[in-house]
């Protein structure tokens, strides 16, 4: 939305309208220009004709004030409307407005097609996890007809209306901007609220009744006005309404002042009972609120002894009100026909700080279908220039493609060879080109099959050659006893010379192999856990040979970053080789056995994380050949009672300390 330059606020009333211009100036609003039009007849006199008044009281406002490239803002009494206040479940913000619609049913006593309304949440409330928490919505409406009556004398002087707003919001908006400022970057706190403000802005017919602590609004319209004075001096006096209205005016210059206030004394009663019950009332559903006061605005206040009489009869402190403490513009504020009537501008002021985006209510009350029959009228002559464009783009077009159709027609001749001789032509050759193509295709259709063939063929020989080297790498792996170099490892070992309990090799039971299309699935956390476990050992064991194999770990380990994460799992398909084994190389003491699971650990797992194989081709790391990730998943007692001892003592012979791993 385009920022507002300037907006005029315009307050129909009963008696009078009254304007007031404003614009911004950084984070100040000024007053330009304002405008004070009082009708020949108060509107809801008998013989007044209301909407022929306020015709003529715009077409005089519009002769004496510049009104273009401004934002027009209109205020409607507060009887014209609907203002609800509800709290709705704690729920996520985005499902406030279905909350709102439904509860709009519940509360707008009409058909809500023939109604304009809009929301607003009002502010106090907080929000978890994008949940609003005790939140008050401000639901506010009008029946259609009377907005359109509205209207309709400003769409009669050409007046285009940008901003509809009951007068009572209008007010509040000007007191929380005015009076109230300090509490706009305040947080409510629901169990100890700040004092209300009571106003009572005091019009013609009615009185508007606005109850706000910076957070919270609760208003109220009392059918009690300056005309209820008028008609009562009427009635007891015997006066015609137009003398009635000066008498009551200028009571303090009557020749009997006491008879003046003895006769409007009725209406004073009155309007201090509307107001304690409205107050009574708003106190009963609002048990936390405390009134600190009250504020009078409109120019009945000026009635002699109204002040007097509601401060003494009223129960709360009536607030002085001096003028607009934020409202710069001095050639508007200081001017004497403003502070005469200043007590009247408050809706106007509060209309041109919605405009200008220093409201804090910004609901609006302007049919939607006015506004889009606007944006429509806006956009017409950019729409013409458009259709224009595009048939003017469209005739270029037209004449380009018959200039070169005309060049390419069949009968054109070119060099003693007609266009449809040469297309002719181009097909046959584009005919033959077609069928030597197709021939290449098949051709190499074929071949592609025969070279899938000779893949196919090969492939198993490479597959034979990688089990061939997967064994041969385990083989050279497996640990062997030790022995001298004219011995080759295939020679059978005298158990007279070398007792299995001191031979420093591992016997193999068995080599399994399964496949795995998800390696992951294979590799759990529980063989994650082991593989981790056997990593940290063979780092205790081996560290200079593990910060080779794994430099990024031990890196991070120095940095004191947290080394324990989970290990990386397999990713891909593959083969699981699973081998079972044994060994007898157990410590003995004093006749009791000792299992080391560490000879596996400083044997068999060492060189599976580090060894190396000898290939035709080269030398090679196992993992750089795709063994990687082994894991020793169980290790078996040591049978003690296996074999009998070959000294015969009874210390016995440490049969098979058991092991079984896995590999990815």
């Amino acid at each position: 939305m385009a920022r507002v330059k300037a907006v005029w606020g315009i307050d129909i009333g009963q008696c009078a309208l009254k304007a007031l211009r404003c614009r911004r100036d950084g984070s100040e609003v000024v007053a330009e220009a304002f405008d004070y039009i009082e009708y020949p007849k108060i509107l809801s006199q008998p013989e007044a004709e209301p909407e022929k008044l306020i015709q003529e009281s715009l077409e005089k406002f519009l002769s004496r004030n510049d009104v273009k490239e401004t934002h027009i803002a209109l205020a409607v009494p507060g009887q014209s409307g609907l203002a609800k206040f509800f709290k709705p479940p704690p729920v996520p913000t985005k499902q406030i407005p279905e909350i709102v619609k439904y509860e709009a049913r519940q509360q707008i006593p009409f058909d809500l097609e023939d109604v304009i309304w809009d929301f607003q949440q009002m502010r106090g409330g907080t929000m978890h996890e994008g949940i609003a928490m005790d939140t008050e919505v401000g639901l506010f409406a009008m029946k259609r007809d009377q907005v359109y009556r509205a209207l309709r004398p400003m769409r009669r002087c050409g007046l285009e209306l940008d901003t509809l707003q009951l007068a009572p919001i209008s007010i509040y908006n000007f007191v929380i901007y005015d009076l109230l400022q300090e509490r706009l970057y305040d947080e409510l706190d629901p169990d100890d609220p700040p004092d209300s403000l009571v106003v009572l802005s005091l019009g013609t017919e009615t009185t508007d009744l606005v109850i706000t602590n910076g957070f919270r609004l609760w208003q109220r319209s009392i059918p009690v006005g300056g005309s209820h004075f008028t008609k009562q001096l009427t009635k007891d006096m015997k006066l015609t309404f137009a003398k009635a209205e000066h008498l009551k005016r200028n009571a303090r210059k009557a020749e009997d002042p006491k008879q003046v206030f003895q006769a409007m004394r009725p209406v004073f009663n009155d309007m201090v009972t509307e107001v304690q019950r409205s107050i009574s009332y708003f106190l009963g559903i609002d048990r936390q609120a405390k009134i600190n006061g009250v504020l009078l605005l409109g120019n009945t206040v000026k009635l002699p002894g109204l002040t007097q009489y509601l401060a003494k009869n009223l129960g709360y402190d009536v607030i002085p009100f001096d003028g607009y403490t934020r409202l710069n513009g001095q050639e508007v504020v200081n001017s004497s026909a403003f502070r005469d009537n200043y007590l009247s501008f408050g809706a106007s002021y509060g209309l041109c700080l919605q405009a200008l985006g220093q409201a804090d209510l910004k609901t609006n009350l302007i049919p939607k279908e006015m506004v889009t029959e606007r944006l429509v009228r806006a956009k017409k002559p950019w729409a013409l220039a458009s259709v224009a464009s595009l048939l003017l783009a469209c005739s270029f077009s037209f004449f380009s493609a018959y200039s070169d159709w005309n060049g390419v027609r069949k009968e054109k001749n070119i060099g003693g060879v007609t266009w449809g001789e040469a297309e002719n032509q181009v097909k046959q050759a584009q005919s033959q080109s077609s069928a030597k193509m197709g021939e290449h295709d098949a051709k190499k259709n074929n071949l592609d099959k025969l070279k899938a063939i000779g893949n196919q063929l090969v492939s198993n020989g490479e597959r034979r050659l990688l089990w061939m080297e997967m064994l041969t790498a385990l083989n050279n792996n497996i640990p062997v006893h030790p022995v001298d170099a004219q011995t080759p490892h295939s020679v059978f070992l005298d158990p007279e010379k070398i007792p299995f309990d001191k031979r420093q090799d591992i016997q193999i039971r068995y080599i399994e192999s399964k496949y795995y299309e998800k390696l992951a699935d294979w590799f759990t956390d529980d063989v994650a856990q082991l593989y981790t476990k056997n990593k940290s050992e063979l780092q205790r064991l081996y560290p200079a040979v593990y910060a080779t194999r794994f430099p990024e770990e031990v890196k991070e380990a120095a940095k004191g970053k947290n080394s324990k994460k989970k290990a990386v799992k397999p990713d891909g398909d593959g083969w699981v080789i699973e081998m079972e084994g044994f060994h007898f190389y157990n410590t003995l003491e004093d006749g009791k056995g000792h299992l080391s699971e560490e000879f596996v650990q400083r044997t068999l797992m060492r060189n599976l994380f580090f060894g190396k194989v000898q290939l035709p081709d080269g030398n090679y790391s196992l993992q750089e050949i795709g063994i990687t990730y082994p894991v020793m998943v169980k290790n078996g007692e040591v049978e003690w009672e296996h074999m009998e001892s070959t000294t015969g003592s009874n210390s016995g012979l440490a049969g098979g300390g058991g092991m079984g791993g896995g590999m990815g």
